[in-house]
């Protein structure tokens, strides 16, 4: 017997979408699912630690109100946006900076882009442990330069309400510059020598072609390193565990770190839920904004 055409199309038809069907499954049941819990609780009290809040009880958006009208809460925004503003620009422009450095063939270029590499392999919580000694008040290795060069200086970098932030960017600058300089590695090698031998042919010095042929090249690498990057910017907590807790006096304290806190240290379910939303809301914003930013970009290239 022979099958229709219109059946075999249908059951080809389906092949695709059980393809994607464990990935979508995936994202459903730990991504969708979660928000959409987060979004519902986020709208009730529910204080774990305090008997009668135990049970949630309907508030609307009481829970959001008192959380942008809260000192601490303005704080801890503002210590992200440094935090973010303080990491995210400058990883690039070292990791782009490492990579131009080691895109060449020379005797042991390998191992110098083994030692650019090296401190991502390294998990958070070893690399804070590794910048402890660094921030060690007496014997640390910056106090010890800054007192080789006649001055004392700061004792207690991370107990200092005005370095403690600096302290936690500098970490992870240092832990996350190496990774993105792999995607610009990778881009730089990629890219048709045809366009950079007309352009010297053209006259253009090293810098023209760099600001004009090779950046503009990798605007896609980009678009996804500073993408990757804001996102490790809000979702990177572990060296404040080590390094400062988030003090001194919430100094360091930044949106993730501050969730922990009010879901697993104060129990409150509501205010958790609340800033698991704004934090999903901040992300989501960036990368539309980001994504469309480098469409309209791309299409006034075109044009």
């Amino acid at each position: 017997m022979t099958v229709p055409l219109t059946t075999r199309r249908r059951r080809v038809s389906l092949f695709p979408y059980l393809l994607i069907l464990p990935t979508l499954v995936f994202v459903v049941v730990f991504t969708a699912w979660p928000t959409l819990r987060a979004l519902y609780m986020s709208f009730f009290r529910q204080r774990l630690n305090i008997a009668r809040f135990r049970e949630p009880s309907f508030i609307g958006l009481e829970n959001y109100v008192d959380l942008f009208t809260s000192n601490d809460f303005q704080q801890v925004l503002v210590n992200t946006v440094l935090y973010v503003i303080g990491t995210v620009p400058i990883s690039i422009v070292l990791a782009f900076s490492f990579a131009l450095l080691v895109n060449r063939q020379l005797r042991g270029i390998g191992l110098i882009r083994l030692a650019f590499f090296y401190p991502t392999v390294l998990p958070m919580v070893s690399a804070a442990t590794i910048w402890m000694f660094f921030f060690t008040p007496n014997y640390g290795l910056f106090n010890s330069a800054l007192r080789f060069l006649g001055y004392n200086g700061p004792q207690n970098w991370t107990a200092n309400p005005d370095l403690a932030l600096l302290s936690l960017i500098v970490v992870a600058t240092w832990k996350n510059a190496g990774f993105y300089m792999i995607f610009y590695l990778a881009g730089l090698q990629n890219l048709p020598d045809n366009v950079f031998e007309a352009a010297a042919l053209d006259g253009a010095s090293w810098w023209q072609q760099l600001w004009h042929v090779t950046l503009p090249l990798l605007r896609r690498t980009t678009l996804f390193i500073s993408t990757v990057a804001f996102i490790d910017a809000f979702r990177t907590v572990d060296h404040i565990f080590v390094l400062t807790s988030g003090g001194p006096s919430n100094g360091s304290t930044v949106l993730l770190f501050w969730l922990w806190q009010m879901r697993f240290e104060f129990l409150d379910v509501g205010r958790a839920s609340a800033i698991t939303i704004i934090l999903i809301a901040f992300l989501l914003i960036f990368t539309v904004t980001n994504f469309n930013l480098s469409a309209d970009q791309e299409g006034a290239h075109a044009a």
